[in-house]
């Protein structure tokens, strides 16, 4: 068979299959990730049907995959939505980081993968979902909910803060020493600081610049900027994907919205093909030893997010009930963390079965606990008020008159 027609025919297949899945998780009412990435191992190497033809542009499509993730990302928020974030989360975001990194650096470090590895299987513990958890609000209707801006405040602050971590990982990865580490730290600092300042004072003028009442045009223009900037990005060392989240921030108002509509398909497109390419690169023998691992980290990490949570609404005096949702809703994990073991797994390929299994076991769970963690508390609480007390033991010495005993006569 030519090359081209088994590239077709490959492709089509995985294709086609994805969208039956994800109609099937649709129903369902499920995040279609795990799906994917069960997928993906189907198809990997080791798996029922293996992939020869297309996996190479499986791998390139998964790269734009990641890149327009982070765009529409960008997309949607504004320069003025981040820095207000930055102003009144900060706190509930250096708890977050501490509550959340630390269980994996430390589940790496037991796991003596070494210092590069610790810091990628922080991130991956660290990083909520945030279309799992936008889903999951939206389906449950809690949209207008007080605790809802405390939850959004949260992941904006994360996926802000993945424009620092992902550099540094980034350089870590290639092997950079301190000094070249710092030095793509300043650059992304100095980076992020600019884009933020562009969008604040001159964002109407990029806006413009790009906008085009052509959809046509719009689309080629802002994919095009995208691709550019990414590139540019990687080969800085600032990771292509900061780039793309940079390139969503500086376009906002009209020219924003036309472009979210417009790259939103591409973009479920690519993500589907990046969570299999994922699933390619782990070979399904290596998902269950690591299946308990990662089942003690899934529910230790889901309980450190649950305090997260109640910890960002108390500050913002929200009810016990809110904070209890609050938390519950940030437990799920998905594409940032199957994005930074993609990164980290040709350093320390035993990332990936175990990113696979944690990030498999955080999305089904994550919408389950945001559903259930209020009331399943609450009626916990109920049980134990209407328990019964054990009765004291009475001193000793102290005799007890019972109904059946008489009382001393007097005489």
């Amino acid at each position: 068979m030519h090359d081209t027609t088994a590239l077709l025919i490959e492709l089509g297949a995985v294709i086609l299959c994805l969208g039956l899945i994800g109609r099937f998780a649709g129903r369902v009412g499920l995040s279609p990730i795990p799906l994917y990435l069960l997928a993906g191992l189907a198809f990997g190497h080791g798996g029922l049907l293996p992939l020869n033809a297309s996996e190479g542009f499986v791998a390139v499509g998964a790269e734009i995959g990641v890149i327009l993730l982070l765009l529409l990302l960008g997309l949607e928020y504004s320069a003025t939505e981040l820095v207000t974030s930055l102003k009144t989360q900060y706190p509930s975001g250096a708890v977050d980081f501490v509550l959340n990194a630390t269980p994996g650096a430390v589940a790496a470090l037991l796991l003596g993968w070494g210092p590069v590895a610790a810091v990628a299987l922080a991130g991956v513990t660290w990083i909520s979902s945030s279309g799992v958890i936008a889903k999951v609000l939206t389906d449950l209707g809690r949209l207008g909910n007080r605790e809802t801006p405390v939850i959004l405040g949260l992941l904006v602050i994360e996926d802000l803060a993945m424009a620092l971590y992902l550099p540094v990982l980034t350089a870590l990865l290639a092997g950079v020493g301190l000094a070249g580490g710092s030095i793509t730290l300043i650059i992304a600092l100095g980076t992020i600081g600019l884009v933020l300042y562009v969008a604040l004072r001159h964002g109407r003028i990029i806006s413009r610049a790009v906008s085009s009442d052509n959809p046509e045009m719009l689309l080629l223009v802002v994919l095009g900027l995208t691709l550019l900037v990414a590139g540019i990005a990687q080969e800085l060392q600032v990771s292509a994907a900061v780039g793309a989240f940079l390139v969503g921030i500086a376009l906002s108002g009209e020219v924003a919205e036309g472009a979210r509509k417009l790259l939103t398909p591409l973009r479920d497109l690519f993500a589907a093909v990046f969570f299999v390419f994922f699933g390619l690169s782990t070979a399904p023998a290596d998902i269950p030893p690591v299946l308990l691992p990662a089942l003690l980290l899934a529910l230790a990490t889901a309980a450190t997010k649950i305090v997260t949570g109640w910890y960002a609404a108390r500050r913002a005096g929200i009810g016990p009930r809110g904070r209890l949702r609050a938390g519950g809703a940030l437990v799920a994990r998905g594409e940032f963390s199957i994005v930074i073991a993609g990164l980290a797994v040709g350093a320390e390929p035993r990332i990936g079965p175990i990113a696979t299994a944690y990030v498999l076991i955080l999305v089904i769970l994550g919408p389950l606990t945001a559903r259930w963690t209020e009331p399943g508390i609450a009626r916990l609480r109920g049980l134990l008020r209407r328990a019964p007390k054990p009765r004291a033991d009475p001193p000793p010495g102290h005799e007890q008159i019972t109904e059946t005993s008489e009382a001393p006569s007097v005489k």
